[in-house]
């Protein structure tokens, strides 16, 4: 299978892979918030933004696996990737014993923590438990979701999500018309991620079959581990502090009721993000494949056309959310909630500069040139939590969300574009005229048709929130297949293709 192919075959499974989790996300959260209420809402994303701290004791070991199972497979190092799965296997395992001791202390102090209402105080001491629990196993079973992205075989990981997420969907939709409550949701979102992981385990032992036993374990792969994912590890501390402490110091010094309000903001943000995300991630393993192998004419083709493609995604999303916020949420959850805009809107610009160049990250970690990254996104996460503690006393919710938003912004347009481009050896007005010139030309009309279609049909409801939309995405559609035709050489092959076709046609007709 060619690079290209299996690119796009990648990119194909990941869209449809979040089309679902969006699908059911978008569908399943309100009727899961009107059968539970806010605060036991509230409840459920508290604790799964405390327990998703567990992520930071990753140690950057799944990077790992991505960078060098990727490095290992394109030099044809079968004894290197053995020790490497081997020494990671066996990390992971001694992560997970010890990451359930405090899973069990949190279980029963959670309530001196957070402000819990008294009447949920059980469950949320279970809820901890089973959370927590869930995520420590997850370590070691989870390997296999490494090995298959460094195979660059994201499709594999993608329809096995796609099967969880809708037996996941139809178990809570059933156990939610039946009576049951928050205990028995959580239950069923925790153990399926499990059960796929396991899944992916075997997909993964036939395409890299590797001996397995304690005389793989190698403290020299330990030490190639923990050099790579040092660095790593301290990116994943500041995005728990960049992204995941919202809901911790909103349950701090408001309520439990309060994160429902910000969640939902948040979450269409999420959403956007979750989109260039799954495009952007097969680039990681293929900038490893390139540094590899000492190409870097192909490192600066992904850099400028992976970020590009980011931006066509990204930029288009964010237009839509600016000017049909109020509505997608008045349809989504009801009118209620509507007060969430303010949250979006600020949380969505920083998001959409920063997403647009979801690809320089990726290369970043291909090269193993993060360490710079690292420092900045740290020094990031920690202004973000010291300015959500100040700003949420003073403004609530919408503080939080501006102290999430302006370090952000400044890593967006001080730090990113510069660093990469200083690698590459790329002038930075070159990269920023040919990744983003033509998205943000192709939005100016697509936001004209919504701006447009909104003050003509004002969306109250899915039905009119779809027609617009769609009136939009048509424009926007319409400029990006003259992109693709005009400047984007597959297209220009296929229209001269065309051309000819048409031609000839044209011409044994009149004859």
């Amino acid at each position: 299978m060619s690079l290209k192919i299996r690119a796009l075959k990648n990119v194909a499974s990941s869209w449809g892979n979040l089309a679902v989790n969006i699908a059911v996300g978008f569908f399943l959260s309100p009727f899961i918030l009107h059968h539970l209420g806010d605060d036991a809402f509230g409840l459920w994303v508290l604790i799964f933004s405390l327990t998703g701290y567990y992520g930071i004791f990753d140690f950057g070991i799944r990077s790992s696996l991505v960078r060098y199972v990727s490095k290992f497979k394109a030099t044809g190092e079968k004894e290197e990737l053995s020790r490497l799965i081997n020494t990671s296997l066996f990390s992971y395992t001694c992560l997970c014993c010890a990451l359930l001791v405090p899973t069990i202390v949190g279980s029963l102090y959670v309530d001196r923590m957070f402000h819990v209402p008294l009447g949920f105080l059980h469950d949320a001491r279970i809820l901890f438990l089973m959370v927590g629990g869930s995520l420590s196993l997850g370590f070691p079973l989870g390997i296999s979701g490494g090995i298959l992205e460094g195979l660059q075989r994201f499709y594999l990981l993608n329809w096995t999500n796609i099967v969880q997420t809708l037996m996941r969907a139809v178990l809570i939709l059933y156990v939610l018309r039946h009576g049951f409550g928050l205990l028995m949701v959580a239950l069923i979102t925790v153990s399926l991620p499990l059960v796929a992981s396991a899944v992916r385990g075997v997909f993964a032992h036939y395409l890299l079959t590797v001996p397995y036993g304690w005389k793989y374990v190698s403290r020299d792969s330990l030490s190639q581990v923990a050099s790579y994912g040092s660095v790593t590890f301290m990116i994943i501390v500041a995005g728990r502090l960049r992204f995941k402490t919202d809901a911790i110091v909103i349950g701090t010094f408001l309520s439990a009721g309060a994160i429902t309000f910000f969640s939902i903001g948040g979450r269409l943000v999420d959403y956007a993000v979750e989109v260039v995300s799954s495009l952007a991630q097969i680039f990681t393993p293929m900038s490893s494949h390139f540094h590899a192998t000492g190409n870097r004419d192909q490192l600066r083709k992904i850099f400028i056309a992976g970020n590009r493609a980011c931006a066509f995604v990204m930029f288009p999303m964010t237009v839509a959310l600016v000017v049909m916020g109020k509505s997608v949420i008045e349809a989504w959850v009801g009118p209620r909630y509507v007060s969430s805009y303010l949250v979006l809107l600020v949380l969505l610009i920083p998001s959409a500069l920063y997403n647009a160049q979801a690809t320089s990250n990726r290369i970043l970690f291909g090269m193993s040139l993060h360490k710079a990254l690292a420092y900045i996104v740290l020094i990031e996460g920690i202004s973000n939590l010291i300015l959500s503690i100040v700003l949420v006393q003073r403004w609530g919710i919408l503080g939080d969300a501006i102290g999430t938003a302006i370090p952000l912004l400044c890593t967006s347009l001080f730090f990113l574009p510069r660093h990469l481009c200083r690698q590459l050896e790329i002038p930075v007005r070159k990269f920023i005229v040919e990744a983003y010139t033509y998205p943000l030309l192709l939005c100016i009309p697509m936001s004209i048709v919504l701006v447009i279609m909104q003050r003509s049909f004002y969306a109250h409801r899915y039905p009119q929130l779809i027609m617009n939309l769609a009136a939009g995405l048509a424009a926007y559609g319409v400029g990006v297949l003259w992109y693709i035709l005009m400047r984007e050489p597959s297209g220009i092959q296929l229209r001269v293709r065309l051309s000819r076709y048409f031609g000839e046609s044209g011409a044994s007709e009149s004859q």
